[in-house]
């Protein structure tokens, strides 16, 4: 592949541009000092090479330049922050003081509520 993938972002979303003419997202909006994470989609020929890891990483480095917690809604951006709980301090309430068994469950039904959308 050898693509130099750079993050590019408006005030909605945050996406990648691929040399196949595709494009990653990352929806997002902000309300108040707080920045949610909606949805995330990489087509499928990119997936699996942190593409959605990229977009997360810019999110994070734009809420915390705004002085914005992170609310996150995506399936994805949870599992973000299971991975990279150094970075939980970042988060809104009530997700920054969650433990590890309640952001692992709370994983679980963003995931199951994204799949249900997908059926429907």
């Amino acid at each position: 592949m050898g693509e130099e993938l750079k993050v590019e972002y408006t005030s909605t979303v945050f996406y990648v541009k691929f040399g196949d003419g595709s494009k990653a997202f990352l929806r997002y909006s902000i309300e108040g000092d707080k920045m949610a994470l909606i949805e995330t989609y990489t087509p499928p020929q990119h997936r699996g090479k942190g593409v959605a890891k990229l977009m997360v990483d810019k999110a994070v480095e734009v809420a915390q330049g705004r002085g914005l917690k992170i609310v996150p809604i995506c399936s994805y951006s949870v599992q973000y922050f299971l991975k990279n709980p150094d970075k939980r301090g970042l988060l809104a309430e009530p997700y920054a003081s969650m433990k590890e068994e309640d952001m692992k469950k709370y994983f679980e039904e963003r995931l199951a509520a994204e799949k249900a959308k997908e059926k429907g």
